[in-house]
């Protein structure tokens, strides 16, 4: 029983970490009014890394200002003020309110059912309007082990017309050195900013003439093809074939899909030849033109056909993030055409598929089951067949997941995968989704061994989840010090003098000829400072050579990491490589 109450109240119970972190927000705000009784409260809620607090305040929250609150927080936890929770009838709660001068309060009770139980939370002289939970006392906060982050502009209920606020993030632990641990790794997260990374190696850029557009440079689109070339063979092997459809389709197409009343606002259009067409935000429609475009068997299923198609959505500037959120991008789709009693090894086929590519980043990962939402389309025994057959074909293999209950799309339940990077972040990546309806939509059909007519179902699914997207992933898992498979450059040649010039070329030439990318450094620079810079350009290969290597014809190999692998010659060398880029090694 201990054990279970202990589990009840670990920081490794998510309950637990939200109303640990609620109650937080709940003292940033009684510290606040405390310091500054004219700024007025909007809403505090905890989020998946910590806690924040909305205010409308008069003045900035300068990092000195953020310095005092954190300090009355810390004395707040020290008072071990109880937390108690009471109702209040609608007319006595806005009145109570009104009377401590809160509007924003005001209006969220307004905005309530009037069937709602109005619920406020009293510590010590502060009260806040909440549904809560929260810990019984302050003195649960460890003040020692909180922190607050960062303050930004924020809208009113995200409404970009309404007042503008500003948010107050924190975070907390139950000890210190789990915040401190916290902290640095967030310090080591702002050094793998892939938007860092990307300017100092050359990979992308962001320009004014494009916001949301990014532009990939040399170095990035040799890591851009390299990791699209790699896909293309992972997915030979598995059976699919490859198409690519339209950028741009006519609305009757969206409507059909039913996009155009769902997603306009997110679609970026024009009128072509008095017709209204539709830059693509998914490919999945053009998709189900290529299948209906000729007539199948069931002899030519499952059909697996990927597309690497370029997508554009209309994303708000203030929500744009390097490479993470764009507003174009190539997703790498595949849709999958079955019979129903196809489904479990195909969803097993996937799940090997991305097994496959996961493990050669290093990258493992949670399995998400999401299952029908109250706003869906098809039959139920349809979904809970769909449903049952994605955890069985999960639990077949072996493999663990939990359940996010009625977060699948309208159309069928789904898989999603969220992988753990080096810092041990989570990004949701791949995706398997079934599909009951676009199939209905589009009239798909093959025929059955009994000569009739039948209806495939669907799996969309995204192993990377975009192109883009996931070069800022690994960008950041792996500090920009990319495995020599993927490195824009595997090879830097320092020559220690001119005399040796020649010499290195002849070497680059060989690497070249023998398909490895590989650049000289011809710089009248010391050869300690081109080390160096070849270090930080986290080349994986560095060959310095002086004259003893042109007299012995050898090389002289340092790795990115410094260690000094001394002379080889060149065949033991471009062995060397050769199996580190075959096997694709992490190192």
């Amino acid at each position: 029983m201990s054990e279970e109450i202990n589990q009840q109240f670990s920081f490794e119970n998510p309950e637990y970490r939200k109303t640990y972190w609620h109650t937080c927000s709940h003292i940033l705000a009684q510290a606040v009014k405390r310091l500054f009784p004219e700024v007025k409260l909007a809403i505090g809620p905890s989020i998946e890394e910590g806690f924040y607090y909305d205010m409308d305040s008069p003045f900035p929250f300068t990092p000195e200002i953020l310095e005092q609150i954190e300090a009355e927080m810390r004395k707040i936890c020290k008072e071990k003020l109880k937390l108690e929770r009471f109702e209040l009838p609608r007319a006595e709660a806005i009145a109570f309110m009104e009377e401590k001068g809160e509007p924003y309060k005001v209006e969220l009770i307004n905005d309530l059912p009037e069937d709602a139980h109005i619920s406020f939370y009293k510590q010590g002289e502060f009260t806040d309007l909440c549904a809560g939970p929260h810990l019984d006392s302050t003195g649960r906060v460890k003040g020692n082990a909180l922190k607050l982050t960062a303050c930004n502009a924020a809208y009113w209920r995200g409404d970009s017309n309404r007042e503008t606020l500003q948010r107050i993030y924190g975070i907390a632990f139950p000890k210190k050195e789990e915040l401190d641990a916290y902290l640095q790794r967030i310090e080591e997260a702002k050094k793998r900013d892939h938007r860092k990374l990307g300017k100092e190696l050359g990979l992308f850029t962001m320009m004014d003439e494009g916001p949301g557009f990014p532009f990939f440079l040399p170095k990035g689109m040799v890591l851009r093809n390299t990791l699209i070339d790699y896909w293309r063979q992972v997915h030979k092997r598995y059976g699919y074939v490859e198409i690519t459809t339209p950028m741009m389709l006519n609305r009757a197409l969206w409507e059909r899909s039913g996009h155009w009343d769902h997603y306009k606002n997110n679609m970026y259009t024009t009128v072509i030849d008095g017709e209204d067409f539709a830059i693509k935000p998914m490919n999945c429609p053009g998709g189900m033109l290529v299948y209906k475009s000729e007539p199948h068997s069931y002899r030519d299923l499952p059909l697996r056909v990927g597309e690497l198609g370029l997508v554009h959505r209309h994303e708000l500037s203030g929500a744009l993030h390097g490479l993470f959120r764009v507003r174009c991008f190539t997703q790498d789709d595949a849709h999958i055409f079955m019979t129903w009693d196809q489904m479990k090894e195909e969803i097993k086929n996937v799940v090997r598929l991305f097994d496959e590519v996961y493990s050669v980043f290093g990258l493992s990962y949670q399995i998400e089951v999401s299952t029908m939402p109250e706003d869906h389309m098809g039959e139920i025994k349809d979904w809970e067949f769909a449903t049952e057959t994605l955890k069985a074909a999960v639990e077949e293999m072996g493999k663990e997941y939990i359940i996010n209950e009625g977060d699948g799309a309208f159309y069928g339940p789904k898989l999603d995968f969220h992988l753990a990077d080096s810092l041990g972040r989570t990004w949701q990546c791949g995706t398997i989704q079934l599909d009951m309806q676009l199939p209905e939509r589009f009239e798909l059909e093959y025929v059955g061994e009994d000569g009739q007519k039948h209806r495939p179902v669907m799996i969309h699914r995204v192993v990377l989840g975009s192109i883009e997207r996931f070069i800022g992933v690994i960008t950041e898992h792996f500090a920009g010090a990319f495995p020599a498979w993927l490195a824009p450059v595997q090879v830097k040649i320092l020559p220690v003098t001119d005399r040796a010039a020649d010499y290195c070329n002849n070497v680059a030439a060989k690497l070249d000829e023998a398909g490895f990318r590989v650049e000289v450094d011809h710089r009248n620079e010391k050869i300690g400072k081109k080390i160096r810079e070849a270090q930080l350009s986290k080349i994986p290969y560095m060959l310095v050579v002086g004259d003893r290597d042109m007299e012995n014809n050898t090389v002289s190999l340092r790795l990115r990491s410094g260690e000094d692998m001394g002379a080889m010659s060149y065949e033991a060398f471009e062995q060397l490589i050769a199996e580190d880029v075959k096997s694709k090694v992490i190192k």
